[in-house]
């Protein structure tokens, strides 16, 4: 027991790397599967890489505990080997910090977003070096001071300010949290993030301990090989419940990828609740369409507006419609609604609006700014100078082509089809239409789960210019 105790390599510190690497493995797989089952689309800037952080962050913090804890046997010979190397710096601002500072960037965000209503004045890849720089600091001190000695130990002294550095970062982390807690959050964000909060909490509580225990007492044998068996232990389940209690990323604006949420969203307007979101009714109505009308017109007919959208996608330039179809559904929210809004808003702005979007629509760069650094994300008309630019520019490119286009001959002909049916069906009565009596709900093609009007959420379009309050 003394001689594995001192040089590392007990039965004990095999079970505990084997549960730290079994610890990793499960975190990936968690992080990856959703888009390998469910193919999610993988998101952009932040929405990415700072869950790819966290989990470089997890792999750090226990690979730095198995390296400067001796786990197991080797020489430290080399300088990449150093208690410097693995003790000070990978299990400091590379580890545990990283993991930390990545979660507060992510607090920093809600708390921006809904509770000043704006996006956060500083971008998320320069917050987060900001918020490291505490841990970088102090390990510079800490390797110029050289308080370790050859078992990666370091004396009373110097562990309290070391204790106190990572209770700070808790402590901010805590102070975000209670400053969004009156927040009606749509996607359960402050409920996973207080989740997160108390069970890494206690289990750092745990972990302090048997590093306290590991640094004072390394004279006992028996207690060095328990704490850092306890060590890594604590350390390898905060890892997983600490990244992955909210591994939605519902501060982004994507739907959960939980399994307890419902997978059925292909729109954000569906996953907010908006009425009739991206549905087409089959009690839909029939309406002449007169190319000679206005194309912001137009495009308020649902089904007119579905028939241009496949056309500019067939032209691989469908981003401004998609642009108007979801801007219509943000107009569909009341404002006295501002939690919904900022989703929608938010969700927008990630997929047309910001440099390299997945759908970046072509709008000048004063109207960009204007919308990126707005300092009301639930105003009813954040989007409406970037909607006159594109409806401008689908009119001297797509509505030209589309008139004369196969899209436009089967929309005539399917609302030739429709009227004729709505004409027949007001001779004879729904009641005795042979295919609607015939269709069961599960077997009509046509059928769609839809909000009844008149529901919780009142419908209020704001563009353009409020004169209409729902599709036609």
């Amino acid at each position: 027991m003394a001689s594995c105790a001192v040089d590392g390599g007990c039965p004990s510190d095999y079970i505990a790397v084997s549960i730290a690497i079994l610890s990793m493995i499960f975190l990936i797989a968690k992080s990856i599967l959703p888009f390998l089952i469910h193919k999610v689309p993988t998101a952009k800037g932040s929405a990415f890489w700072i869950p790819v952080i966290q989990i470089i962050a997890s792999f750090n913090f226990l690979l730095s505990i198995v390296m400067a804890v001796n786990f197991l046997k080797y020489k430290k010979s080399r300088w990449w080997l150093s208690c410097y190397v693995w003790a000070v710096w990978v299990e400091g601002p590379l580890g545990f910090g990283l993991l930390m500072s990545c979660r507060i960037a992510q607090v920093f965000q809600l708390y921006f977003v809904f509770v000043k209503r704006r996006l956060p004045p500083i971008r998320s890849h320069i917050f987060l070096p900001l918020i490291l720089l505490p841990w970088i600091a102090g390990a510079a001190f800490i390797h110029m001071k050289k308080p370790l000695n050859y078992r990666c130990h370091m004396g009373t002294y110097w562990i309290i300010p070391v204790v106190f550095l990572h209770s700070f970062y808790v402590a901010v982390l805590v102070g975000f949290t209670g400053a969004i807690r009156h927040i009606e959050f749509r996607f359960d964000e402050l409920r996973d993030i207080w989740q997160g909060i108390l069970v890494s909490a206690s289990l750092i509580g745990v972990w302090v301990s048997a590093y306290i225990l590991n640094e004072v007492h390394d004279d006992i044998s028996w207690l060095q090989v328990a704490s850092r068996f306890l060590l890594l232990i604590t350390a390898s389940i905060l890892v997983l419940v600490f990244f992955s209690i909210s591994i939605s990323q519902p501060l982004f604006s994507q739907i959960s990828l939980r399994k307890r949420e419902p997978l059925e969203f292909k729109t954000m307007g569906q996953a907010l609740g908006i009425p009739e979101s991206g549905l087409l009714l089959q009690r839909d109505q029939a309406v002449v369409i007169d190319p000679n009308e206005p194309l912001d017109k137009l495009l308020l007919n649902k089904r007119f507006r579905q028939s241009f959208m496949a056309f500019a996608d067939s032209c691989l330039a469908g981003e401004s419609v998609h642009f108007y179809e979801e801007v219509h559904e943000l107009g569909k929210i009341p404002l006295d609604d501002p939690v919904r809004r900022i989703y929608m808003a938010r969700h927008i702005i990630n997929k047309y609006i910001i440099s390299g979007a997945a759908m970046e629509v072509n709008i000048s760069h004063r109207i960009r700014q204007e919308i990126l650094t707005t300092t009301d994300l639930t105003h009813p008309d954040l989007f409406t100078n970037a909607l006159n630019e594109l409806i401008q520019l689908m009119k001297m490119n797509l509505a030209k082509d589309y008139w004369s286009s196969m899209y436009f001959l089967k929309f005539k002909e399917e609302a030739s089809m429709r009227s004729n049916s709505h004409e027949m069906d007001q001779t004879t009565g729904y009641n005795f239409s042979p295919r609607l009596s015939s269709v069961h709900a599960t077997d009509d093609p046509f059928h769609q789960d839809h909000f009844v009007r008149g529901s919780a959420y009142d419908v209020h379009d704001s563009y353009p210019q409020n004169t209409m309050n729902q599709d036609v």
